[in-house]
């Protein structure tokens, strides 16, 4: 006893906090929820059983809320390093490999800045508009197939796949929520108690309700051919390659829808509402440290959703362009039995090891441990991309994932692209557009889209 007092005496400070704690991970924690799994899991499981719909709607929130805010960094990122580039210079390069936490430092050091309200503003609808404009878009997210359903080998039917809801008035959910965002900004501009900030509240507001008439109509030609307003049922009905993309039977309504969610999302050309050389930082012209970062983060999470509808109304939402073979691995671990336990405890370390030995005879004068950190990041690395290989071979909705994904980053790209190259137009070319050319193109694809079924109907039905 005296050894082991002797022994916690001549530990630091940080050590005698860093014990317990790894006494409590190691020992008292998987004693605990051995317990909890045995005595309560059965109960939990029956409760969670009887509310799958709870569950459901709760691990979408949960899912979607921790999505936005890295998404938002990646863009961030990708606005930081591509228009460097396009311009010629580096970009950040500090913080981080090829500084891929710039982003993040940037998001950290504005949550930390003062959070001030002006002196006159009217506190409670000040504080309460940043929340609307960021759960205006984050709400979208509900309604977004990210990957296809299970399809049932008894019945034939597709479960709802990767969406928080699959709602059967799908689209019309989509519009009304996004449309709550004029009302944000119209509370931030005018609850500032400043004139810049409420003519930039009036011109996000002027915007966002000019183009929301040729946004909603730039649809309705893809509703009348697809005959749902689910976006998963549009989603299904794209699948098979890329000539079933609806974008080849609405060009110009995926043309004007494009157009109009730009001007939606305050993105260049249309980024009047912040226009800092007329008007300062328009609406948001009195928010600092956390409440601007919901304004700030609310942009670029809508990025990725104008993005992700591009993808999902008119270009084949998770469908690969082409219709590759069936692959299927077969494999069953389970008949494997105490084996794979064994090769689950004797593997990583093996494995580490002998991707560690080239690192070690790569250079005398590298330590041991260096050459062991490296092969068992190599090993991470390989065993992770192994992974991830199988789960795409053998899983839709890994692979319709994927697919998704990388459409929607292209997307995002092209709007970075767009803010590295196009010039803000003015104000009054803003509204003319609006109303003088895209109005009467959407109204011009819903009556020739109508039109063309009605006679395609005569001649199959004659």
């Amino acid at each position: 006893m005296t050894t082991l007092n002797r022994a916690w005496g001549n530990m630091t400070v940080l050590g005698k906090i860093l014990l317990p704690l790894m006494f409590i991970v190691l020992v008292v924690g998987p004693i605990l929820t051995i317990l909890l799994a045995t005595l309560v899991g059965p109960w939990v499981l029956d409760l969670l059983s009887a509310n799958l719909d709870i569950v459901r709607f709760v691990a979408a929130v949960t899912g979607i809320l921790l999505f936005s805010i890295p998404a938002a960094f990646i863009i961030i990122y990708m606005e930081l390093k591509v228009i460097a580039l396009m311009n010629l210079r580096v970009g950040p390069d500090r913080v981080g490999p090829g500084g891929s936490l710039h982003s993040v430092v940037a998001g950290l050091k504005v949550l930390m800045k003062e959070d001030f309200t002006p002196t006159n503003a009217d506190k409670v609808v000040f504080t309460w508009a940043p929340v609307v404009v960021f759960l205006a878009a984050v709400m979208t997210f509900l309604v977004i197939p990210f990957g296809p359903g299970f399809i049932d080998p008894e019945t034939g039917e597709r479960t709802a796949g990767l969406v928080g809801q699959d709602l059967n008035i799908g689209l019309l959910y989509l519009f009304a929520v996004g449309g709550m965002t004029v009302v944000g900004l119209l509370m931030a501009g005018w609850s500032s108690f400043n004139k810049y900030s409420l003519l930039g509240g009036l011109r996000s507001a002027a915007q966002v309700v000019s183009y929301e008439i040729p946004l909603t109509l730039s649809v309705v030609g893809l509703i009348l051919l697809a005959g749902t307003m689910s976006l998963n049922q549009i989603a299904i009905q794209q699948e098979g390659g890329f000539w079933n993309w609806f974008v080849f039977r609405q060009p110009l309504g995926a043309l004007i829808f494009f157009i109009a969610a730009t001007a939606e999302a305050n993105r260049t050309p249309f980024d009047l509402t912040e226009a800092d050389s007329e008007i300062v930082a328009g609406f948001a012209t009195e928010y600092s440290g956390m409440r601007f970062g919901f304004l700030f983060f609310a942009e670029y999470v809508n990025v990725f959703i104008i993005s992700a509808l591009m993808v999902t109304l008119f270009f084949g939402s998770w469908s690969a362009p082409f219709p590759f073979p069936e692959i299927t691995l077969n494999l069953d671990l389970g008949s494997l039995g105490v084996i794979l336990l064994l090769l689950l405890v004797i593997l990583p370390p093996v494995l580490t090891l002998i991707f560690a030995l080239p690192f070690w005879l790569a250079s005398n004068n590298r330590p041991g441990w260096q050459a062991l950190v490296l092969g068992f990041i190599v090993f991470n690395v390989v065993a992770m991309g192994l992974l991830f290989g199988i789960l795409y071979i053998e899983t839709d909705w890994v692979a319709g994932l994927v697919w998704f994904m990388v459409k929607s980053f292209l997307f995002v790209f092209v709007f970075v692209w767009m803010r590295g190259t196009l010039p803000r137009v003015r104000i009054d070319q803003l509204m003319n557009f609006a109303w003088k050319w895209l109005l009467p193109a959407s109204l011009l694809n819903l009556f020739i889209t109508a039109a063309a079924i009605v006679v395609v109907k005569q001649l199959t039905s004659g």
